[in-house]
């Protein structure tokens, strides 16, 4: 990756982001949804879905109850068809009896009549471009400019109605591509792509301008944090190239599963984008209960309310890479750091004294005494940071350990052990011959320094920030680097305090967002203690934090590291217990390393929304599966009571199966 001086800020930055080394909100237009409004003028609001079927009134007014009380500012609701739609009335009512009058939105795909009626009912109507016209049948069509221009005009005709209800109504709309429901039409056209994403909105976009329509949000949704980064950022570049208006954005990730993984993922994606002013509202899709997605969207927000101002940081004058595209920084090979080597995790045990191979437990090492040999799971940490002091014992050969200088300069043998240096300390000590670590922040990587090192082929440096906007900061020595062609590998370094309720959180948006632009080749995440934290304290910090870096990166997608659960976050069109099923399937599949499984309520969310998957279990009636090889049906009506153990069959056929190993193993 090299600077590409072609690339001026000018021509470039402000076409998706009001800056990129100054925290600045992205300019909207204010759009009007029932009493509360959004847009860069309002602060960014939380909104989250239903999951009770939407012709349960009372059950669906109650379920809204406690999503407000959780801290949602919009509800959207399913209306898969009229009579759902219409149904709408009734919750709304409802829940004004009772003295709330919460927005509601229709969520519509392939009923563009449910829509129309909805659009009278309720204050937002979201809609699907990939199905709101299009019927998917995972064809590929040879079009020509004439035929395309022919799909746009029935397009435009089938749309035209509801433009013209919202404008009537007041009602506003929410034009929402999902990565994996893209029409046939964009696919044949556009591939599977940012560029399909977003060119599907702007059609529909297009004819709402046409007639004069502008009260809409706009969405890029995708299960792959990548994907999703790159194709809202593309969004606001096309939007400001065409001269079309500065639309509001809704942020989410699509699919994000459960517990610690579905909140990592949400926050890599939509971190990334709210660290560069983007987003208007947020949706985390969780599944679990809806009441459970608000308090991650305002943790995530609120990191943003107080983040200007900031410690200023210098700003481009090229952006030397291409943000709408995924590459990651090209950096020499040191050891077992960068070039093709995946990002490695350095676990910090300069607080904890390690006494046992006990105390290697936590981070994925531990020793069996018989067969007297050590034995590493799916998330066994690459380097231990020992500080000053070293371990008492012999590590696995899969370990390796970091010592400050001062103590490593010391050691009788210091061939097996790595040092850590200041930039100083580089400057005037003797090296390890084969990996050095030299820590220090942005500014004190000078220019003198970095030419210097910049043809050493036994360093690693560590950077770190002490910078409110700690993302942007650290994504700014990047650029430097790109800008100098300086190729050494570099490991991302964050502190936060051990117990912090919005560690993974933080942790995920800041350095998520760096590997998201191909930066950083490890991560080293270092927990803070006060004085009474116990040992065993210190050791459950050692493990959590393991766990979240390895969980960034598979977020991130540049380390994975165990099983991927593509799981949506459950609605009205869910026919069976989507948290209970995917908590089923990761008990029997939670060990197959690597593999991508996607766990849909229904075919609006089955085989387009889990688009890279390996396998899909996708609802299509009660109690009914339909079992997906990628985005090919298999298997259809199979009984729910047995399609788990169907599903392993399936992947037992294709020879990607493994047997778990003992129970002893698997807890450790």
């Amino acid at each position: 990756m090299k600077a590409n001086p072609i690339i001026s800020e000018t021509e470039n930055l402000r076409l998706y982001s009001p800056s990129l080394t100054e925290y600045i909100r992205r300019k909207t237009i204010s759009v009007h949804i029932g009493d509360l409004p959004m847009g860069s003028e309002y602060p960014i609001r939380v909104q989250s879905m239903t999951t009770v079927d939407t012709m349960n009134t009372l059950g669906s007014v109650e379920e809204v109850i406690r999503m407000v009380e959780s801290g949602c500012e919009y509800i959207r609701i399913t209306a898969p068809s009229v009579k759902e739609a219409q149904n709408l009335e009734n919750i709304k009512k409802e829940l004004h009896q009772r003295g709330i009058k919460i927005p509601l939105i229709a969520d519509i795909h392939f009923t563009p009549n449910a829509a129309e009626l909805a659009a009278r009912i309720v204050e937002k109507v979201r809609i699907n471009p990939g199905n709101y016209a299009d019927r998917k049948r995972f064809e590929t069509i040879d079009y020509t400019d004439d035929s395309y221009a022919a799909e746009l005009e029935r397009i435009r005709e089938k749309f035209i109605p509801l433009i013209k209800i919202c404008k009537e109504y007041g009602t506003a709309m929410r034009i929402g591509t999902n990565h994996g429901s893209l029409s046939d039409r964009i696919l044949s056209r556009y591939g599977d792509t940012p560029v399909g994403m977003v060119e599907s909105a702007l059609e529909f976009l297009r004819i709402c301008e046409e007639l004069n329509y502008y009260n809409i949000v706009l969405s890029m949704k995708s299960s792959n944090t990548q994907v999703m980064v790159e194709a809202y950022r593309l969004l606001v570049q096309r939007l400001d190239e065409e001269g079309l208006k500065p639309y509001p954005l809704h942020l989410g990730v699509t699919e994000a599963g459960e517990a610690e993984d579905g909140r990592i993922k949400s926050a890599v994606g939509i971190g990334t984008l709210l660290e560069d002013g983007l987003g208007d509202t947020v949706r985390v899709s969780l599944t679990e209960a809806p009441e459970n997605e608000a308090p991650v969207a305002r943790a995530l927000i609120n990191r943003y309310t107080n983040r200007a101002p900031h410690a200023p940081i210098e700003p481009l004058k090229i952006l030397p890479i291409n943000p709408f595209q995924y590459h990651r920084r090209e950096t020499q090979e040191t050891y077992n750091f960068g070039g093709v080597n995946v990002p490695r995790v350095i676990a910090d045990y300069s607080n904890i004294t390690v006494e046992s191979h006990e105390d290697l437990r936590s981070v994925g090492h531990f020793f069996l005494p018989v067969p007297d040999k050590w034995r590493m799971n799916d998330q066994g940490v690459d380097f231990i940071y020992s500080g000053k002091k070293t371990i008492p014992f012999m590590l696995p050969n899969g370990l390796k350990e970091i010592v400050d200088f001062s103590a490593w300069v010391n050691l009788e043998d210091q061939i097996h052990k790595f040092p850590l240096f200041t930039v100083n300390e580089f400057l005037q000590a003797s090296h390890h011959p084969l990996l050095n670590f030299v820590e220090g922040t942005r500014e004190e990587f000078t220019e003198s320094f970095l030419n210097q090192i910049q043809k050493m082929t036994h360093v690693i440096l560590v950077v770190k920030t002490e910078n409110k906007h700690a993302m942007p900061d650290m994504r700014r020595f990047f650029f430097t680097l790109l800008e100098k062609y300086c190729n050494v590998p570099v490991l991302i370094k964050r502190n936060y305090p051990a117990g912090s309720q919005t560690l993974t959180l933080d942790a995920a948006t800041d350095v998520g967002g760096l590997l998201i632009d191909g930066f950083g080749d490890g991560i080293w995440l270092c927990p803070e203690f006060d004085e009474a934290a116990t040992k065993a304290n210190r050791l459950g910090a050692a493990s959590e934090f393991n766990s979240i870096a390895f969980g960034i990166l598979q977020a991130a997608r540049t380390r994975m590291s165990k099983t991927e659960y593509i799981s949506c976050p459950s609605c009205g069109r869910t026919l069976f217990d989507l948290q209970e099923t995917t908590a089923m399937i990761r008990k029997h599949t939670e060990h197959l390393k690597g593999l991508k499984i996607g766990i849909m309520g229904c075919i609006v969310n089955g085989p387009g929304e889990m688009a890279d998957a390996d396998y899909g279990y996708v609802g299509m009636g009660k109690d009914k599966i339909a079992l997906y090889r990628g985005q090919q049906v298999v298997k259809r009506s199979v009984s729910a009571e047995k399609a788990v153990t169907e599903l392993i069959e399936l992947i037992r056929e294709d020879g990607r199966w493994i047997e778990p190993e003992s129970v002893e193993l698997v807890q450790a």
